[in-house]
C-alpha cells in the first residue's frame, strides 16, 4: 500500500532506525518515543489491524517480540519491556515495545472499578461469543 507510512519504511522509501528485519517482519525505533529505545515491530505485509492478521503471522510477530524484549532488557538495562497494541495512529498492524525501569515515573494504565454486576455481564457477553 503506497500511502501507508509503514509500508514505505518496509520498501526503503522512508528512512528508519531499524533494529531488526527478516523476510516477514521489521523492527525500528519509534520517531516519537515514549521512552528511549521505544521500538515498533511490524509485519512487512500490509495488514491494517491485528484482527486482520492470520494466526501464522501473529505467531511470528509475538515470537519475535519476545526475542526483542529479552534483547532490550539486556542491552538497554530495562527492568521489563511493556508490550502494547493500540492501532489508531497508523493503519498498519504494529506492536509497541517500550523498555521500562521500575520507578521511571511513566504512569501506567488508567484504571477504574466495575459497577455492581457489570463484570458478570461482560463475562456472559464474552462467553456467548464463539471463538474458533
Amino acid at each position: 500500500m503506497d500511502q501507508c507510512i509503514f509500508c514505505q519504511i518496509v520498501q526503503g522509501k522512508i528512512p528508519s532506525h531499524q533494529v531488526y528485519a527478516d523476510e516477514s517482519v521489521v523492527a525500528f525505533l519509534d520517531i516519537h518515543p515514549v521512552r528511549p529505545g521505544h521500538v515498533l515491530l511490524i509485519p512487512k505485509e500490509h495488514i491494517p489491524t491485528m484482527t486482520d492478521a492470520d494466526p501464522q503471522i501473529l505467531a511470528v510477530l509475538y515470537a519475535k517480540a519476545a526475542d526483542l524484549m529479552r534483547l532490550m532488557k539486556e542491552k538497554l538495562k530495562a527492568d521489563y519491556v511493556m508490550l502494547y497494541v493500540v492501532g489508531i495512529d497508523v493503519p498498519h498492524f504494529h506492536i509497541h515495545l517500550l523498555p521500562r525501569k521500575h520507578g521511571d515515573g511513566l504512569q501506567g494504565w488508567p484504571t477504574s472499578s466495575y459497577k455492581q454486576s457489570e463484570a458478570e455481564q461482560i463475562v456472559e457477553s464474552l462467553k456467548a461469543t464463539a471463538i474458533e
